[in-house]
């Protein structure tokens, strides 16, 4: 097996702005994993929030060696970026391999599509209402908030959107007061779910407290093992392939998930459709799909992924899997 990683950087369709910093493109690694003349692709965001660098994760990708299987990786490499566009790379390699596509693989039943969030940028009240309006005709908006001033946001996107799904995620950025605050709000203006209010670090706060709207895990759940210290706190888990470290871990939390009762969010990184190809099977049925990754983008890969009234269509063979 020959392996290989590169940096692709794709310009975004305008500023991105989340309650820890903006930007303008999306970085991503790209792993090849070719052995007999096939070659299977994964890609990945590295997240600083976890630690994790371009080059950290370009060098534990090049530490690996020899011929890798999906179950001998989960003792190779954690539950991160690496590990996930390494995963994906032997999933859409043993497809290619065989002549099966990879739901068939993983046993699942042909995929279809699914409605996807399109998300609002953090900016002003006036400038996201214009965002909100914009994008009324979508059925599911999410908007990113996280500041202590985010009522006349929420205000504006509801009166930009009025017949959209909202959902809101605040990236870490709320006190325990402050949801506690807003909570009747999110009520009076139809919110459907709030994505991680509190800090990872932060979040015993929830035991206990009156939740109107469910609460949905995202920096405080990464993979299974996360499951056992979300009880009592959340409603809902968001899986991301950056962070179980791959769609084989993804698809054995959603399993694990659903059996103790939790919703199922699928979520991503910006990426390209090659980072949403895999995550679509993750979100088969899903409560909540947000893979619009590369609606935020002006350029993706060739053979991109087809994103309509329907939702989110799964990728071409020619792309992944």
């Amino acid at each position: 097996m020959q392996i290989e990683v590169s940096r692709d950087v794709f310009r975004l369709a305008q500023v991105f702005t989340i309650s820890r910093g903006s930007r303008t493109e999306a970085q991503v690694l790209t792993v090849r994993i070719t052995d007999g003349g096939v070659t299977g692709m994964g890609e990945c965001v590295p997240y600083a929030r976890y630690g994790e660098t371009l080059e950290s994760v370009t060098a534990q990708v090049e530490g690996l060696s020899g011929v890798l299987t999906r179950a001998a990786l989960y003792d190779l490499l954690p539950a991160g970026a690496a590990r996930n566009a390494v995963d994906c790379a032997l999933w859409d390699l043993e497809a290619k391999q065989t002549g099966t596509p990879v739901w068939e693989l993983a046993g699942l039943a042909p995929l279809k599509p699914e409605i996807t969030a399109y998300t609002l940028s953090l900016d002003t009240p006036e400038k996201m209402r214009e965002q909100a309006a914009k994008n009324a005709f979508r059925p599911l908006l999410k908007i990113k908030l996280g500041t202590p001033d985010d009522m006349p946001r929420l205000e504006a996107v509801r009166a930009g959107a009025p017949d959209s799904t909202i959902i809101i995620d605040a990236n870490e950025g709320w006190s325990a007061a402050v949801y506690a605050d807003l909570a009747p709000h999110l009520v009076r203006l139809g919110v459907a779910l709030v994505e991680q209010p509190l800090p990872a670090g932060e979040d015993d706060a929830l035991l206990g407290m009156d939740r109107p709207v469910p609460v949905c895990a995202d920096e405080s759940c990464h993979d299974r093992a996360s499951l056992p210290s979300l009880k009592g706190k959340y409603d809902v888990v968001n899986i991301k392939l950056d962070k179980t470290g791959g769609l084989t871990e993804a698809l054995a939390l959603r399993e694990a998930a659903l059996a103790e009762g939790y919703d199922v969010m699928v979520g991503c990184m910006v990426g390209s459709s090659l980072a949403m190809a895999p995550a679509l099977l993750v979100a088969q049925g899903a409560q909540i799909v947000d893979l619009d990754g590369p609606l935020l983008l002006a350029e993706d890969r060739d053979a991109a992924m087809t994103f309509d009234a329907e939702g989110v269509h799964p990728a071409s063979r020619e792309l992944w899997g």
